[in-house]
């Protein structure tokens, strides 16, 4: 377990693009996130996996939402196709049709790796492939819930490294704990903490940033998730990193500390780029 994972790790994590590379080498990100009741979630992730990197993204939701995805980012692809890596349940509501069930269920069952947020946490025992939940501390209880376990709220909020930990073991699978400090476990028991940022990252939208931070991780190394799928908890990771310094980017301004001012979620998003620009330069 690494005890405070931060931007020196996350910086390992980051794609460079080769010569020889194109759109597709570069990772194709499927998302299928947000709702005719909440089209933003759709806007904010496809935003957030775009300015961490990635060759292309497929957006395979509702059409409002997919109206707002092309507005804000044009070069977004909304036909099926091959993927590497899956973004899904941002911004859905958990009621859905037996139509909609099933196209859900089939892309968790192409065994690719996958970022499980909100409105599909509940089909987390439906996915084949390397996957991670990202929920609040509200959204643990029902990731728990798929493995017949108990939980409450306000239990998770007095002891989330506990509760992270545990939900792993139950579901078999990665988990990132959002919250002040972020925690990832995943079955072999917790990986990393992370702390997450400045308070102001609190803000609607944020978390659907960070999906889609992840989302672009998982396509961008596929190859390394299918050598060994324990690197989806490394990467997890460096997401919440990257994610927490791009809200203290946009927050503060510039690197060293600083109180702040109000951000929005598009704001973190915006930030990315300069965050990987001084990682990458070593900065």
């Amino acid at each position: 377990m690494t005890d405070g994972f931060g931007l020196a790790e996350a910086a390992r994590w980051i794609a460079v693009p080769a010569a020889g590379d194109d759109k597709y080498s570069r990772g194709v990100l499927g998302v299928v996130t947000g709702s005719t009741r909440f089209p933003g979630a759709a806007v904010l992730g496809t935003e957030g996996a775009a300015r961490t990197g990635v060759g292309m993204i497929r957006y395979l939701g509702p059409d409002r939402a997919a109206d707002l995805v092309l507005r804000r980012r044009p070069e977004v692809v909304t036909a099926d196709g091959r993927v590497q890596a899956w973004l899904m349940g941002s911004g859905m509501p958990p009621e859905r049709s037996d139509a909609e069930r099933d196209d859900l269920v089939a892309r968790l069952r192409q065994g690719l790796p996958t970022v499980l947020d909100a409105g599909v946490l509940d089909l987390l025992p439906e996915a084949t492939g390397p996957s991670v939940v990202v929920p609040h501390f509200g959204e643990l209880v029902a990731v728990l819930r798929t493995a017949g376990v108990d939980a409450d709220k306000g239990a998770i909020a007095a002891e989330p490294e506990r509760w992270a930990v545990r939900a792993a073991a139950e579901t078999g699978t990665t988990v990132l704990l959002k919250g002040a400090t972020t925690y990832v476990a995943d079955p072999s028991g917790l990986r990393h903490r992370v702390q997450a940022g400045p308070a102001w990252l609190a803000t609607a939208g944020s978390g659907d940033v960070l999906g889609g931070v992840l989302g672009a991780l998982l396509a961008t190394h596929a190859d390394a998730i299918d050598d060994d799928p324990g690197v989806v908890a490394d990467l997890a990771a460096a997401a919440a990193a990257l994610h927490g310094e791009a809200g203290r980017t946009a927050a503060v301004g510039c690197p060293g500390p600083g109180s702040g001012a109000p951000i929005a979620a598009l704001d973190i998003a915006e930030a990315l780029p300069a965050v990987i620009r001084r990682l990458l330069a070593g900065a």
